[in-house]
């Protein structure tokens, strides 16, 4: 089996070999090239050598043997001793060496030095968020004021999804000055945003004012976009422990953008769901159906007990020859009423 510094076909010692610059065993790690350790062997297992006896005891020509004992010579293993004829002897192992692994010593310390101001940047830089593409925020109430900020710098489209829990007032007085400004606002929201006592006629308001609102049952973020430039989304919905992240301009940024389109296909326009005088009554139920209302939610926004709206409710599974009520919504959607 050949050596692992050797070339394919090549020895260590073949005199066509390039010079080695791995190392044959432990000397490498102090900077002595694979092959200038077996010179240094060969030079310590004799008291005086010369470059031709060198290369024929290794099995190479005298021209490698030279430029590896000048090598040697600038590490202080070897020396040149005078005469006409050049000879070498080796110094003592233990002095010299030890003297390498000294110097080495000083360069990892060196090293180290600088990775610990490098650390120290990083971390510098991870804790402003200045400069970095993620920041995270701790508590409601940063969560809160980020949300606020965000809506002031948005000056051409906020994108939002909302759900409960909330960090702020249930009121937005931002948003009603930005859409005077022009801000296109689109906003996708659970069911149980608008389950609240006068949430729904607070967004119907927000809707005349011109945000493009739509409720998606089942929606599992919050998230806030301002000009696709700079993204707010908690990581958890415990407003005592709450912690969020700022995104900037990046791949994942992008990717929540493209989150968010995705919702709003499949999301219920809220212009939809109208007042109880403005439609007739069963399409509105439908409509609270299909965008995912819980009984007790569809018969406060209708007006009726839960017990009538559920006779409706079977009365319209019977009119549309269905079994269940995501059934009345498929035949509902194909028939044009939601």
């Amino acid at each position: 089996m050949e050596p692992a510094n050797a070339m394919p076909g090549q020895s260590p010692t073949d005199p066509t070999a390039p010079d080695d610059p791995g190392a044959s065993s432990g000397l490498g790690v102090i900077g002595v090239r694979g092959f200038d350790e077996d010179v240094y062997r060969a030079v310590v297992a004799s008291r005086e050598i010369s470059p031709p006896d060198l290369a024929r005891r290794l099995g190479t020509n005298t021209g490698r043997v030279r430029r590896s004992l000048d090598r040697l010579r600038e590490l202080g293993l070897v020396s040149r001793l005078s005469g006409r004829r050049p000879r070498y002897t080796a110094a003592s192992p233990e002095t010299a060496l030890e003297t390498l692994v000294r110097g080495q010593l000083a360069r990892l310390e060196q090293v180290r030095s600088v990775a610990a101001e490098l650390d120290s940047l990083f971390h510098s830089v991870a804790r402003s968020g200045r400069s970095g593409i993620v920041e995270v925020l701790d508590g409601a109430s940063e969560l809160g004021r980020w949300f606020v900020r965000l809506e002031h710098q948005a000056s051409a489209e906020m994108l939002v999804l909302d759900r409960p829990p909330y960090a702020l007032a249930a009121t937005n007085p931002v948003e009603p000055v930005s859409l005077a400004g022009g801000v296109r606002w689109r906003a996708i929201y659970s069911p149980e945003a608008l389950e609240a006592h006068g949430a729904l006629a607070e967004i119907r308001k927000l809707g005349e004012r011109g945000e493009q609102g739509r409720v998606l049952p089942g929606l599992r973020a919050k998230l806030a976009i301002a000009d696709r430039r700079i993204a707010l989304m908690p990581l958890t919905f415990d407003l005592d422990n709450m912690r969020a992240v700022l995104v900037r301009e990046s791949v994942l940024l992008d990717c929540l953008v493209e989150l968010f389109e995705i919702y709003w296909a499949r999301a219920v326009p809220l212009d939809r769901i109208g007042d109880a005088a403005e439609q007739d009554t069963d399409i509105e139920l439908l409509t609270l159906l299909v965008a995912g209302f819980k009984d007790d939610a569809i018969a406060r926004q209708l007006g009726i007990s839960t017990r009538t709206m559920r006779r409706r409710i079977r009365a319209l599974l019977d009119a549309l020859s269905a079994d269940n009520r995501f059934q009345a919504g498929v035949q509902a959607a194909r028939r044009g009423w939601v």
